[in-house]
C-alpha cells in the first residue's frame, strides 16, 4: 500500500496497530484524531473491475446524504461562517452528537472511487469500523486541490415555521374544552336570538331613564349541571255544578233585622255646640282662593255665571256671531293670518302665530277644546300649527319675523296650550305647555318683566300677557317658580304711581287708563287681596275717568279693564257691564262679508292690528261672565 498523499512512512505505521485497526494515534498529538483522507484510486485499466468494485472483496464506502430538496429561502449564497478559535481551557463548541456514529464525507468536488486492495487484505478491511467523530465547527485541513467542506448548518425553511402550530397556553384550552359540550349542544337560532335580545336590551339601558343607574352588565354563559325534576302534582278543577253546590248555603243565612233608630240613641254626640264662622266676601289674598279658572265655561255653571253676572241674550249670540266669523277665515292649514284674506287686515309683518293664538282663546273662552264642543274641529286645527311650529327649548313664534311680534306670538300661544290642559287634562299637551312656560320664564329680564328680547329689557304691555301666561299654568297644575311671580311684582313697583294706584309703560313715562287697567289686572293675579286701597283707587278712576266710551274705542284697554273690574265686582262692575254689554254688541257688524267681526278703523290700536286682533278682543270681553272665574269670589257684590 502506497502512503496517502502529505503522510510519510513513519506515520503510516503509527496509524495501524496489530490488530489491523486504526489507532487513536500518538499520545503527543495535539486535538482530536483525524482519519486518513482518502485518496482516489489511479484509473484501472480494466473497466470492468472500476464498474463492479465489490468484486476485490472491499465493501463500498457509504454514499454522501442527499441534498436538501426543499427550494431555499434566498437565491443569494449562504456565508460561510468563520472558524471559531479553540480554546485550550474549554472544549469547542459545536452541535450536538448523533446516537448514530457519523462518517466524514469526502467533498462533493471530487469523486470518490474505493481502491482496490489485495484480496489477502479483505479479512482485515472488513473488520474496519467507522469512528464516531464530533462534526467539528473548525474544517479539516485536506489537500491543496480539494475544496473545503462548509459545517452542517440547519437548513431554515419558511414553510417549516408556518406549518409549525402556534403554542396555546393551559388557560386557553381549559376554556375551550369547558365551552365545548356548550357548542355542540345550542342550536344556531338560539344564539342568534340571544345576541339580538342582548343588542336590544342595551340600546334600551341607553336610551331610557332606566338604565342611567347601571354601571356594567354582565352576562355568564355555559351548561347547566344540575338539573331538578319536577314532578306535576294532579289538580282537581271543580264543575260550575259543584261551584254551585258550595255556595248554595248562602241562600241559608239567616237576615238580622237592625233598627237604626236605637243605635243612633246609644252614640255618644258632643256636647259642644258648633259655631258657624261667617266669612266675608272678597277678603284675603287672590292666590290663596284654590278654584280652577276655565271651570265655567261650559254646561250649567256658564248659564249660571252668566245670569249672576250680568250677561244676556245679545251677548251670547254676539259671541256666536264673531265665532263664526273666524271659521270663515281660517286657512287649511290650521292657522290664521293677521294679514287677510278679510278686509282692513293689518298694515305690518305676519304674524301667524299670534293670529292662530288668539282664534283659538276665542274659541276655548266659549268652552271648546280640541276633544269636544261644536268647535273642536277648528280648535284642533289650530293646535297642530302651533305645536308643529315649537322648537326644542320651547319657544312658539318661530315663523314670526321682528323681534316685538315673536314675544307677543309666543305668550299669547302659550296661554292657549295652558288653558287647553287645564280644561281637557290631556297627557299630550302636558310637555309642549311645559316647555313653552319654561321659555318664559327663561325670556324673564333682571328687572322682572318682558320685553321683545329675551332678558334684554321690560315693559308693562308685553310683560301682562307673560304674566297671564304663567298664572294660566300654575292654574293647569304646570311647574312656575314663585321667584318668577315674585320678580314680576317687582317690577310692576318700578312702573306703578300713585302707591299703585296708576301704571306706566316703561319707569318714568307717564301713566294712562291702558297701563292702569294691565298693571292692576297683573296685581290682582299676583296676590293683591280685595281690599288692597291702591286696587281701590284704581279702580275708581277707571270707572270715573276711564268709562267705556263707543266714540273713541280703544279695544286694548277695554280688554283689560273688564277683567280687572269683573273680578274686583261690585258696583263698579255693574257700572262698566252695563255699557259694555250694550256697546260692543251694537257695534258688531251684522251684515256683508265681515259680519261678526268688528271694525278696526276708528280704533286706537286696530288701525295696526287689523281686524281680526279688534274682533278677538271683543269676543273676551263679552266672554268675561264665565271666561275665568271670579278672583275674589263677589257673588255679584
Amino acid at each position: 500500500m502506497n502512503p496517502p498523499p502529505n503522510t510519510t512512512a513513519s506515520d503510516s505505521s503509527d496509524a495501524m496497530d496489530s490488530s489491523g485497526t486504526f489507532s487513536a494515534g500518538p499520545a503527543n498529538s495535539a486535538g482530536p484524531p483525524v482519519p486518513p483522507p482518502v485518496t482516489p484510486p489511479p484509473a484501472s485499466a480494466n473497466p470492468a473491475a472500476s464498474a463492479n468494485p465489490a468484486a476485490d472483496g472491499v465493501p463500498k464506502p457509504p454514499p454522501p446524504p442527499p441534498r436538501a430538496t426543499l427550494p431555499p429561502i434566498n437565491s443569494a449564497p449562504a456565508i460561510q461562517p468563520a472558524p471559531a478559535q479553540p480554546n485550550p481551557g474549554q472544549p469547542a463548541p459545536g452541535p450536538p452528537v448523533s446516537a448514530q456514529p457519523v462518517a466524514k464525507q469526502p467533498p462533493a468536488s471530487q469523486p470518490v472511487a474505493a481502491k482496490a486492495p489485495p484480496a489477502k487484505r479483505s479479512v482485515r478491511a472488513a473488520k474496519v469500523a467507522p469512528v464516531a467523530q464530533p462534526v467539528a465547527s473548525e474544517p479539516v485541513g485536506t489537500t491543496a486541490g480539494a475544496a473545503e467542506v462548509p459545517p452542517a448548518i440547519p437548513v431554515k425553511s419558511r414553510w417549516r415555521t408556518e406549518v409549525q402550530p402556534e403554542a396555546q397556553d393551559d388557560k386557553s384550552a381549559d376554556e375551550e374544552d369547558d365551552l365545548a359540550p356548550v357548542k355542540r349542544s345550542v342550536p344556531a337560532w338560539l344564539v342568534s336570538m340571544v345576541f339580538h335580545l342582548i343588542v336590544l336590551l342595551v340600546l334600551a339601558l341607553l336610551t331610557t331613564p332606566v338604565g342611567e343607574g347601571i354601571g356594567s352588565l354582565v352576562l355568564e354563559f355555559g351548561e347547566a349541571t344540575e338539573s331538578e325534576n319536577f314532578e306535576l302534582e294532579s289538580v282537581n278543577i271543580q264543575s260550575s255544578d259543584s261551584m254551585v253546590d258550595s255556595t248554595s248555603d248562602l241562600d241559608s243565612e239567616m237576615v238580622v233585622e237592625t233598627d237604626i233608630q236605637s243605635l243612633m240613641e246609644t252614640m255618644e254626640m258632643p256636647t259642644e255646640q258648633l259655631e258657624m264662622v261667617e266669612v266675608e266676601n272678597g277678603i284675603g289674598s287672590a292666590s290663596e282662593l284654590v278654584k280652577p279658572m276655565f271651570s265655567g265655561r261650559s254646561g250649567p255653571m256658564k248659564s249660571a255665571l252668566i245670569a249672576a253676572h250680568g250677561g244676556n241674550e245679545q251677548t251670547v249670540t254676539a259671541v256666536e256671531r264673531g265665532l263664526q266669523w273666524l271659521v270663515k277665515n281660517q286657512e287649511r292649514s290650521g292657522s290664521w293670518s293677521m294679514a287677510g284674506p278679510y278686509s282692513d287686515a293689518a298694515p305690518f309683518s305676519e304674524n301667524r302665530c299670534a293670529a292662530t293664538a288668539m282664534a283659538m282663546l276665542a274659541f276655548q273662552g266659549d268652552g271648546n277644546t280640541h276633544l269636544k264642543g261644536p268647535y273642536s274641529e277648528n280648535v284642533e286645527r289650530g293646535l297642530r300649527t302651533l305645536l308643529k311650529g315649537q322648537r326644542r327649548d320651547g319657544f312658539l313664534a318661530t315663523n314670526v319675523r321682528g323681534d316685538d311680534q315673536q314675544a307677543y306670538g309666543h305668550a299669547q300661544a302659550t296661554i292657549a296650550l295652558c288653558e287647553l290642559f287645564a280644561m281637557t287634562e290631556d297627557s299630550a299637551l302636558r310637555g309642549p305647555a311645559q316647555a313653552a312656560v319654561d321659555y318664559c320664564v327663561n325670556a324673564q329680564s333682571a328687572a322682572g318683566g318682558w320685553r321683545y328680547r329675551p332678558r334684554l329689557d321690560s315693559d308693562l304691555s308685553v310683560t301682562g300677557w307673560y304674566v297671564m301666561a304663567l298664572t294660566s299654568a300654575q292654574s293647569a297644575g304646570l311647574e312656575v317658580p314663585s321667584s318668577t311671580l315674585q320678580m314680576a311684582n317687582t317690577y310692576l313697583d318700578t312702573v306703578q304711581m300713585y302707591d299703585g294706584s296708576s301704571y306706566s309703560y316703561q319707569p318714568n313715562r307717564p301713566a294712562s287708563y291702558a297701563m292702569t287697567a294691565e298693571g292692576l289686572l297683573c296685581r290682582q293675579y299676583l296676590g293683591w287681596p280685595h281690599d288692597e286701597e291702591a286696587l281701590k283707587l284704581g279702580i275708581g278712576d277707571l270707572i270715573e275717568g276711564g268709562m267705556l266710551d263707543p266714540n273713541n274705542p280703544n279695544v286694548y284697554y277695554w280688554y283689560y279693564a273688564t277683567q280687572t273690574i269683573h273680578h274686583y265686582g261690585g258696583q263698579p262692575w255693574r257700572k262698566w257691564n252695563s255699557v259694555m254689554r250694550t256697546e260692543l254688541p251694537r257695534l258688531q257688524i251684522k251684515r256683508g262679508a265681515e259680519a261678526g267681526s268688528w271694525s278696526p278703523q276708528a280704533d286706537e290700536w286696530g288701525r295696526r292690528a287689523g281686524r281680526l286682533y279688534v274682533t278677538c278682543l271683543s269676543i273676551y270681553c263679552l266672554e268675561v261672565y264665565y271666561r275665568h272665574m271670579p278672583l275674589y269670589d263677589q257673588q255679584g257684590k
